[in-house]
């Protein structure tokens, strides 16, 4: 005997399927939806059975329904569909004809792929990272903007002095021309050390007031002073209490408040402008500067006590060029930073990299960087040519008669690249520039010579 099961008991056997089970009409109106569909989308069957389809999609319930393309195609269609704008899940709906040939209802299953999308981010996170471990030595902190990376041995050499001391509360002084990543470097350390879900506190020293430096520093009292807060102010030192405080270009701090500086160093506490009360400090001092200190000593603008304070530990960082093996993987990761930060598609041509790696880069990583995301935004085709870059960068590595006739070169492929895409073949191109097919032929061999 073939026993069959009632409406009743097909609803119970629905109930427990883990994909969600979503039941219309075949006018488009909802009959039915299990338990793992209300989970899945947050919404009960009493706010959607009854509930035609396009009203769930006007109201935003759903980005779009497979129910209603079924009824439209007549055939089992799947899609990747977006429930209140929170939740993804597969959607495949299956059309149920009747014995004429007519769609009797449509039953559709949802999985919820949220999670598996979430997962495959974080794989492809993890193979960005692991594709990074192929270069020789590599460290990345939180920003994504602001990557540590490196191969040369003397960049090597520093990380591992960072790994070494980041643990201790020693102060460091980070030395080096402007534009190396002083800033990067401080970064690390902080986030090398025991302090590093601690505050980290950054300061421009040459970007303060003097007349705001102390009142910035130690912070100050009510009424300590004509137009003070009421409320009084917290310093920045303060601010830094159990974490790190960066002082960037410190060579431009005042010698008065440098005073006050290795005062609070040597007490391990400050005062306010204007109080009596002593506030204990356990800060860790990161400092930086692209002056001589030592000149700056002998001129008198630097206290010799304050910089054996500040400088426990000296980190010279050198200039690009001293570490050339660096720029290439430098000039890899910024470019494509901005590729995707932009959303474009861009490479750069051999003539132009090979001019990129060749160039000093004077003003370092900062002037790499920006010229990278000036690449990316400002030129408006998809291969960067030599003629395209900055003509200081250009002017360093060819004599200006030669740059000319090179400049005119990769005008000339550009014009050509651009007619061959535009032509079904290579006659129709020699044509829209008015050369002999024969010509082009020759220009296209010479072209492809290394």
């Amino acid at each position: 005997m073939i026993h069959t099961l009632n409406n009743e008991q097909m609803k119970a056997a629905l109930e427990f399927s883990t994909d969600g089970i979503y039941v219309v009409d075949r006018y488009g109106v909802t009959l039915f939806v299990n338990r793992a569909y209300e989970q899945i989308s947050g919404f009960t069957r009493e706010l959607l059975v009854g509930r035609h389809m396009q009203d769930l999609i006007e109201e935003g319930y759903i980005n779009e329904s497979v129910s209603l393309q079924v009824l439209q195609q007549k055939r089992k269609i799947s899609l990747l569909q977006n429930i209140n704008q929170t939740k993804e899940v597969i959607v495949t709906g299956n059309p149920v004809f009747d014995e004429q040939g007519n769609i009797q209802m449509i039953v559709t299953s949802v999985r919820d792929v949220t999670k598996l999308n979430a997962i495959q981010n974080e794989l492809s996170k993890a193979k960005t990272f692991s594709q990074m471990q192929n270069y020789r030595f590599s460290f990345t902190t939180n920003q994504e903007e602001n990557k540590f990376l490196f191969k040369s041995m003397s960049m090597k050499a520093i990380y591992e002095k960072i790994q070494q001391v980041a643990s201790f509360p020693t102060s460091i002084l980070l030395t080096g021309p402007s534009g190396v990543g002083k800033e990067v470097l401080a970064n690390l350390i902080h986030h090398l050390s025991d302090r590093k879900d601690k505050p980290f506190i950054k300061v421009n020293c040459g970007a303060i007031p003097e007349s705001l430096l102390e009142s910035e520093f130690f912070g100050y009292d009510p009424g300590a002073f004509t137009g003070a807060s009421r409320e009084g102010k917290i310093g920045l030192l303060e601010l830094a209490n159990e974490g790190t405080i960066m002082l960037d270009e410190i060579g431009e701090m005042p010698v008065q408040l440098q005073v006050k500086l290795l005062r609070a160093i040597q007490e391990k506490s400050i005062r306010r402008i204007g109080g009596s009360a002593s506030i204990s400090l356990d800060i860790r001092i990161i400092s930086a500067t692209n002056q001589n200190i030592s000149a700056l000593i002998d001129q008198k603008k630097f206290r010799e006590d304050l910089y054996y304070r500040i400088s426990v530990i000296e980190i010279p960082i050198p200039s690009l060029a001293q570490r050339r093996e660096d720029i290439e993987l430098l000039v890899e990761h910024y470019f494509e930073y901005f590729c995707q930060k932009f959303k474009v598609q861009k490479e750069i041509s051999h003539e132009a990299k090979k001019c990129l790696l060749e160039y000093d880069w004077p003003g370092n990583v900062r002037e790499l960087k920006n010229v990278m995301e000036s690449m990316v935004a400002a030129i408006p085709h998809e291969q960067i040519e030599l003629y395209h870059l900055p003509n200081r960068i250009q002017y360093s590595i060819h004599k200006p008669m030669s740059n000319l006739k090179q400049r005119m070169e990769q005008i000339e492929k550009q014009i050509v690249r651009e007619a061959i895409l535009h032509h079904s073949s290579l006659r129709q191109t020699s044509k829209y520039l008015g050369i002999d097919h024969s010509t082009l032929i020759k220009k296209l061999k010479r072209w492809e010579q290394p």
